[in-house]
């Protein structure tokens, strides 16, 4: 392909300018270089381009339809640059984005879907995974992941919230077995546990500024945050569930705090993007939206209501 464009401009410019001397001024490079330009473009072609006398310049047939076909070519590429130039003032083309099931659909979904109705000329595509997916391999403009994010090269993270965490059980539960008095005490108590990649999350809490962590003794094992909230509804035993997901199980007293005065952990909540030199338009204006409106929403879900007896207001 490089070769087969090796030339073309030279030859464009030497046939609209009609002679040598003019289109080396035009191009700002010595006449000779034309016509070695020249020379080797028609050699390759295996065709006279060019009628030359020492008085004038002129097209032959087969010079002339190469011209047309190359005016037709540099036209297209005028037009590739045009439309690439407009696509970085217009948020238009696909938006393949990847995010976990549950929080997407709560806190990142909407936002996304206001974005696509704001620009008709963007494809939006969501995909709804707890997997940790490869932006790079798997084709995602963008991911949402919620958690400590691991060292790459390869891919750029901005900060987009943070999200708490709660210990809960079913009141049946409760009622049953007891409350736990402290965080030691968990390890007393069954567990619902919640699984990444074959392997069981640790509880932990912070005291006194340091991480204390310990292993739940689970009996019931999900890498499904829905399947693990369902079982502690059921009284199937104690979870450790980030709070956005608990606090409407928490409003109807579906749900109790456990340990509610210990302080949790909170974990971070991430936009990534493969590493670039220029990031897309469609991009930049997505993770612009979510740093603009995920605050309000993360306000609602994470905010802890005031207790009056024994209901909340």
């Amino acid at each position: 392909m490089r070769d087969s464009l090796n030339g073309v401009d030279v030859f464009v410019v030497v046939a609209e300018a009609g002679s040598f001397a003019q289109a080396a001024s035009q191009l700002h490079i010595t006449r000779s270089a034309v016509g070695k330009s020249i020379a080797r473009l028609e050699q390759r072609l295996g065709v006279l381009l060019f009628h030359r006398t020492t008085r004038s310049l002129s097209l032959t047939d087969e010079g002339s339809r190469f011209h047309g076909h190359c005016l037709r070519a540099l036209e297209e590429i005028r037009a590739g640059e045009t439309a690439l130039e407009s696509g970085k003032w217009q948020v238009n083309g696909q938006l393949r984005v990847s995010m976990p099931v549950l929080f997407g659909h709560l806190c990142i979904a909407p936002i996304l879907i206001e974005l696509a109705q704001q620009h008709p000329e963007l494809v939006l595509e969501m995909s709804f995974s707890d997997r940790t997916v490869d932006l790079v391999e798997e084709g995602f403009d963008l991911a949402i992941r919620n958690g400590v994010l691991p060292d790459s090269s390869d891919l750029v993270a901005r900060r987009l919230g943070e999200h708490g965490m709660t210990f809960c059980a079913s009141p049946a539960y409760l009622q049953c077995h007891g409350e736990p008095g402290s965080f030691a005490e968990l390890q007393q108590h069954d567990a619902v546990a919640y699984t990444r990649l074959g392997r069981m999350l640790e509880w932990q809490v912070r005291v006194d500024g340091q991480v204390q962590a310990i292993r739940p003794k689970a009996r019931l094992r999900m890498d499904d945050l829905r399947a693990v909230t369902d079982a502690t509804l059921a009284g199937l035993g104690i979870a450790w569930l980030p709070y956005w997901l608990a606090r409407e199980y928490l409003l109807r007293g579906e749900l109790r705090e456990v340990l509610a005065e210990q302080p949790s952990l909170t974990y971070p909540i991430s936009a990534l993007w493969p590493q670039t030199p220029h990031l897309p338009l469609k991009t930049r204006v997505a993770v612009d939206a979510l740093l603009a409106k995920l605050p309000a929403r993360l306000a609602v879900v994470e905010s802890r209501p005031k207790r009056k007896g024994d209901r909340f207001i």
